[in-house]
């Protein structure tokens, strides 16, 4: 029997309206000639931090065109990714399913990675496309291509990719600016007589095809994000933009540099900008503003570069931890929609959000019906964002996991993540630490005690105190930045926690 998601998106509308019931991809095409649909906008960046919008408190960089999504639309205040690295996360937010619930342990997407995302697994791109739908991802796509049995020819067509998950169009990145773009199943200029060949990442070759140069890259991508729009203008449509900025390398181009004062940091950050405020600007112009769905979030928490620090800029503020983390520097996101006469102007929700949430959410405005096994872990937060009041938490509770860590796993040349269980202010993380920070060599630009982390487990180096307990316990409600561990002194609410943990993990999905 399939799972009933409310048509709230739809029955707004005033017309008739896809009933609460499963719908052929047939049938969902054709309610969707009948219905306004409104197109959908998801916009994440790349390891922008809580902080890094002047909407969310920054002062030394200034994002008038992403600051216009939250005077026109809702923030929420408590939006988090199911994990604090880049691959992971976008693996959750496009199949509603926490990404440690894949059978292989490899979360990874860096080029030679097979596809991440499972041949037949519903994706955000396949419910929107059986629902009438012209999908679309332009950016960063780091889940990679091929399958572990038959790996990828990168001088063929890259295949299964984006365009087997769902999606019609694709012009983006191998992973984080591997030198090439990739259109569709091909490498953009590619010749037969010059092929490429990866190896651990590098490429050897095709030099007429890796010619990217990483100024011009958020131009290239934003181009093509407006391209799509403009060429879909009269259907649906889905656009999955994954702009690059503001991960490493950090290389605004010259137009933005010197836009901030925190160095090229807020440069890189101010060149994201322009792109969002172009493209509402786009929607405005084609007259597709009024209905058009738009978030725009994050993947993960943002990275302490030093420049950047030393002006008086913290990415994460007031959050404890930086990107990798499992403190919630690591996770927790900026979170913007807008959808004109439906989403509140200038208003905020506290209201617990993921991004695996956008499935089910999703669904709901498309009065679409999930199959049972499509996004185990995705709650719908279409009510939340209408801003209804609501009897019950949209998110009763979320799973995180951190980055690779050797604090807390006793045979330190292994390293594993950590993860945290939440369930209203109480957070229970399964570890010791920041799960991140501390580790040598690990590519962080400054350092858990380099950028002023306090911790009552920790020394002012951010080394572990003797007798630190095993597992860290925080009231969010009073402690935001997680500085008290509470596991000593609330033993009640840490076993219902390790419960509550250990019963998501065995059910194989957060929702009933």
């Amino acid at each position: 029997m399939k799972r009933k998601i409310q048509h709230l998106g739809l029955a707004l509308f005033g017309a008739v309206t896809l009933a609460t019931v499963g719908f052929s991809s047939a049938q969902a095409a054709e309610s969707a000639a009948q219905q306004k649909l409104p197109n959908i906008v998801y916009i994440m960046a790349d390891d922008l931090g809580y902080n890094d919008l002047s909407c969310q408190g920054a002062t030394k960089v200034t994002t008038p065109g992403i600051d216009r999504l939250a005077k026109e639309g809702m923030r929420f205040t408590d939006a988090h990714t199911p994990a604090a690295l880049c691959s992971p996360s976008r693996y959750g937010v496009l199949t509603g399913r926490y990404p440690w619930r894949r059978s292989s342990p490899n979360t990874w997407g860096s080029p030679g990675a097979a596809l991440l995302i499972e041949p037949g697994r519903m994706t955000t791109a396949s419910l929107l496309k059986q629902a009438g739908y012209t999908t679309g991802v332009v950016g960063k796509w780091h889940l990679g291509f091929g399958t572990k049995e038959k790996p990828v020819d990168w001088n063929g067509e890259l295949k299964p990719g984006p365009l087997e998950v769902g999606f019609d169009y694709f012009f983006g990145d191998i992973a984080n600016r591997h030198g090439c773009y990739v259109e569709n199943h091909r490498i953009v200029g590619l010749t037969p007589d010059d092929p490429v060949k990866f190896n651990g990442g590098r490429h050897t070759g095709g030099k007429a095809a890796f010619t990217m140069k990483n100024e011009d890259n958020a131009e290239v991508l934003h181009n093509k994000a407006v391209a799509f729009i403009e060429k879909n203008k009269d259907r649906p449509f889905y656009l999955h933009y994954v702009p690059n900025n503001v991960h490493t390398p950090l290389t605004p181009n010259q137009r933005f540099q010197g836009t901030s004062q925190c160095g090229v940091y807020g440069d890189f950050v101010k060149e994201l900008d322009w792109s969002v405020g172009e493209i509402l600007a786009t929607l405005d112009r084609l007259g597709l503003a009024e209905n058009t769905l738009v978030i725009f979030t994050s993947d993960n928490g943002g990275v302490y570069e030093a420049k950047a620090f030393a002006a008086g800029h913290r990415c994460c503020a007031p959050l404890n931890g930086q990107k990798a983390d499992i403190w919630d520097g690591g996770s927790r996101v900026p979170f913007l929609a807008r959808w004109p006469g439906h989403i509140p102007t200038n208003a905020t929700s506290a209201q617990v959000l993921c991004i695996v949430d956008m499935l089910a959410t999703f669904a709901a405005v498309t009065g679409q019906t999930l199959p049972p096994d499509a996004g185990p872990d995705s709650f719908n937060q279409l009510p939340a964002m209408l801003g209804q009041t609501l009897a019950a938490p949209t998110r009763p509770n979320l799973i995180v996991q951190s980055g690779k860590d050797t604090v807390s796993n006793k045979k330190p040349d292994k390293k594993v993540e950590i993860w945290a269980v939440r369930e209203g202010k109480w957070k229970l993380v399964l570890g010791q630490g920041p799960g991140y920070s501390t580790m040598p060599g690990r590519g962080i630009q400054l350092r858990f005690d380099e950028v002023g982390m306090t911790n009552s487990d920790h020394t002012a180096a951010g080394k572990l105190k003797p007798g630190a307990p095993p597992l860290q316990l925080y009231d969010l409600d009073a402690d935001l930045g997680e500085t008290q561990n509470l596991y000593l002194d609330h033993h009640d609410v840490v076993a219902r926690l390790k419960k509550l943990y250990k019963e998501l993990v065995k059910n194989g999905r957060s929702r009933p």
